[in-house]
């Protein structure tokens, strides 16, 4: 009798692996802020912040983590993967705005509509924001490490945030509302937003950042966080 070879798929390392989940995480956290990003938070008559600022830190957090544990390189990929993953997001959900509809559901039609009918400079803002933002504080988590070594994990994690939500926050109002309002709202929402982004980081995302490279240190094997 013939015996059934083994099937080899079942020998290799289960591809479901901590990075496919954490880079899974980002993007959904990235594409969630995005949407939430309709809603504003106000307090009175003072509108403070787009209520994607609650989510994003977590999207950076989650690169501090790829960075910290996988290295730079693979990193940098997930940006790129993320970033093509909102490219998609934007695309097929307008073609959506554009199919047909039947009567009975004008209502649902139109809060679709309204909610992703993208604006085309404010989409570019987005995109291009969190691109840069997001490799400038990978690559500053590289460099603080270099400096540091292994300790002061939160000096990295705060440091490059600094300046990724910096960048982040200030290139995508500049492109998004240049012109459109008056330059000291632009100062004024650059502020609050970077402060709130900040805030998150420090006070949720930075501790999560540390349970959770506390824990992958112990069963990844740890890359070269090179360049």
């Amino acid at each position: 009798m013939n015996q059934v070879s083994e099937n080899p798929v079942k020998n290799r390392k289960d591809p479901f692996s901590p990075l496919v989940v954490i880079s899974g995480f980002m993007v959904a956290c990235y594409l969630t802020a995005n949407i939430m990003a309709v809603k504003l938070i106000a307090v009175g008559p003072i509108t403070l912040f787009d209520a994607g600022t609650l989510t994003f830190p977590l999207a950076y957090m989650l690169g501090d983590v790829l960075t910290e544990v996988f290295g730079f390189k693979t990193a940098k990929k997930v940006i790129w993967l993320t970033f093509s993953c909102n490219i998609f997001l934007v695309l097929f959900t307008s073609i959506g705005v554009l199919l047909p509809y039947p009567e009975h559901a004008s209502e649902t039609a139109k809060a679709y509509s309204l909610l992703f009918s993208y604006v085309p400079r404010i989409t570019i803002a987005s995109l291009l924001a969190f691109l840069l933002g997001e490799l400038l504080n990978a690559w500053l988590m590289v460099q603080i490490k270099k400096k540091t070594g292994q300790a002061k994990l939160w000096v990295r994690t705060i440091g490059s945030s600094v300046f990724g939500h910096f960048l982040d926050t200030s290139l995508f109002v500049l492109v998004a509302f240049y012109g459109t309002v008056p330059m000291q709202d632009i100062v004024s929402m650059i502020g609050v937003q970077y402060i709130a982004k900040l805030g998150v980081e420090a006070i949720a995302a930075t501790p999560i950042a540390y349970a959770l490279i506390h824990f992958l240190r112990k069963r990844v094997k740890t890359e070269d966080s090179g360049i």
